[in-house]
């Protein structure tokens, strides 16, 4: 884990995200926490991982995503070389489907 993230700030945002429990509540939320263009890269970022995953091609995440191929390069680093974050979330909810067809 990063040292430079972890503060008491952080973790004091990562208690507020877990206290979440519903999607609804996730929107009202990140909507007041974030600007759209944060929410949306953000977002942009966790479906290329998604993407890559699923062993698409740089070409057909640009496509579908518009994410530049430094977004998908600094996705696919985080992947390979990161914490694991995308592994364990993409993990769970492949497991989630799974449980729930």
């Amino acid at each position: 884990m990063n040292k430079k993230i972890q503060t008491n700030a952080v973790n004091h945002l990562f208690d507020a995200i877990l206290c979440l429990e519903t999607r609804q509540e996730c929107y009202d939320f990140f909507e007041d926490l974030c600007t759209v263009n944060e929410l949306l890269s953000i977002s942009q970022r966790y479906e290329v991982a998604s993407m890559l995953k699923n062993h698409k091609t740089y070409l057909e995440i640009a496509e579908k995503t518009g994410a530049s191929t430094a977004t998908i390069s600094r996705v696919n680093r985080s992947l390979n070389y990161g914490n694991d974050g995308y592994d364990l979330v993409l993990g769970r909810l492949r497991a989630k489907q799974t449980d729930n067809p």
